[in-house]
């Protein structure tokens, strides 16, 4: 959705795969990734290369610490935050309230978006009530979209985007490089469709 994401911050998801994909993008110049757990980072990389393989990427710097305070230590540094968290238990709950994302809205520049996992509709419901209202009261466009994760309870999740000026549904895409770009799941059919909420999903964010 962002036209010209070069600088990206990843929080959470240290096994690498969000990283991946994110350097699929040939506009990005640095990737910071910031995980808590340096033994995910350095399990991911004995056991699951495939994975893990963009962590070695030179556009790569990877930072061992709290997601949360690299949030309000940075201002007006990121055009794209993706938050890939675990549930919100433990160490993960500070990142599922408004204040992070609060944060993260004045560390993004201004056209910068954010996306973050927000758990299933089926069991969270409420969980995605407070996290779509919290956004909504900080960013101008807010949009929730769902994918299908197998290994995932329930197999279908949420995902939150806050956004100060791009919106998935209205920007234009750029079709040649989607069409290039390897995927498994994400085609340009599927980024119109997957906000295309069930019923149920829908009245979770009216």
């Amino acid at each position: 959705t962002h036209p010209n994401p070069r600088h990206v911050l990843i929080v959470g998801g240290g096994d690498g795969g969000v990283v991946r994909e994110v350097l699929k993008h040939p506009k990005v110049e640095k990737v910071v990734h910031v995980e808590i757990d340096s033994k995910v980072i350095e399990y991911s990389k004995k056991y699951l290369p495939e994975i893990a393989v963009g962590l070695s990427d030179p556009r790569v710097e990877v930072i061992v610490g709290d997601g949360f305070m690299h949030i309000h230590e940075n201002k007006n540094k990121y055009d794209v935050v993706m938050v890939d968290s675990t549930e919100p238990i433990g160490p993960a709950v500070p990142l599922f309230e408004r204040g992070f994302f609060q944060g993260i809205y004045e560390a993004l520049k201004e056209d910068g978006m954010f996306v973050a996992q927000t758990d299933n509709p089926w069991f969270k419901s409420d969980l995605i009530r407070k996290v779509n209202r919290d956004i909504k009261e900080i960013f101008p466009i807010t949009r929730l979209y769902t994918a299908n994760v197998p290994t995932y309870p329930s197999g279908l999740w949420a995902f939150q985007i806050g956004s100060k000026k791009h919106d998935p549904l209205a920007v234009e895409l750029d079709i040649e490089f989607l069409n290039k770009m390897e995927t498994k799941y994400y085609t340009l059919a599927i980024h119109k469709a997957c906000f295309a909420l069930p019923k149920f999903v829908e009245e979770l964010v009216k």
